[in-house]
């Protein structure tokens, strides 16, 4: 059983014992031979009944993920303006779509790149999500680096020259340096200078860092993650798993 598991089931036996009707005895005053008694017997009854801790487990499993589901449920309620409409990050989908997704992405993450491609697949066979990008950087000057190098085509190109950018930068193999993002800049056709001149500006600065404070009031300490409408949902999750979260949001 994992240290999980036997976590759980400690506390799954320990919330059964205590939920029992009042014993006709004190616990607290057995003897030491009645205490090893009592051990016993329950000993003997669990391995003879081992279903009943993983009903308990399951009962605790089910309890922990209500208390959290409300706890973002709240989070994102408090935060919704920041989250959805912070008036610097991209905005992409349909924008008057009836359900919005928020990602927080490290372009250097490798489950972030694993989900680029089924997240646009998304966006595209739904037709009706409004999509936002959280840049998180999280991993690292690389990581950093290529953070900078979007927003600053965000904020001197706007958002298409951005999507471009960020299409790219997710799928970009090998170091992240000056003379490879320069690459990327002149291979899309852009002013190489005027975006690299503007990573170290204030106005870059100040957005990275307001996203990080967000991550850090919703307690999302890794990428992706995704805010699904009102719901908060931590690490990568598959196509079929993000279509369905949809319909359940719709429904």
């Amino acid at each position: 059983m994992s240290t999980l598991k036997t976590k759980l089931a400690s506390s799954a036996l320990a919330l059964t014992l205590a939920a029992a009707p009042a014993l006709a005895f004190d616990i607290d005053k057995l003897s030491d031979a009645e205490r090893a008694a009592f051990r016993a017997e329950v000993r003997a009854y669990l391995l003879e009944n081992p279903e009943v801790i993983m009903e308990a487990v399951a009962v605790l499993e089910e309890r922990s993920a209500a208390a959290q589901a409300t706890a973002d449920f709240d989070l994102v309620t408090a935060n919704a303006d920041r989250l959805f409409d912070d008036g610097y990050s991209y905005v992409g989908g349909n924008l008057e779509g009836d359900i919005t997704i928020v990602e927080f992405v490290d372009y250097r993450c490798g489950y972030c790149r694993k989900a680029h491609d089924e997240v646009a697949e998304l966006i595209k066979s739904d037709g009706n999500i409004r999509f936002i990008v959280k840049e998180y950087p999280i991993l690292g000057e690389a990581s950093d680096l290529s953070s900078r190098f979007a927003i600053s085509v965000k904020q001197k190109m706007g958002d298409d020259a951005y999507k471009l950018t960020a299409d790219t930068l997710i799928k970009m193999r090998g170091d992240v340096n000056e003379k490879s993002l320069r690459k990327v800049a002149k291979g899309l056709g852009f002013d190489a200078d005027m975006i690299l001149d503007h990573m170290d500006a204030p106005e870059v600065e100040k957005e990275i860092a307001t996203t990080r404070a967000l991550a850090r009031d919703l307690n999302i300490t890794g990428t992706p993650s995704f805010v699904f409408h009102d719901e908060m949902v931590r690490g990568y999750v598959p196509l079929k798993g993000m279509q369905a979260i949809v319909k359940d949001k719709r429904g």
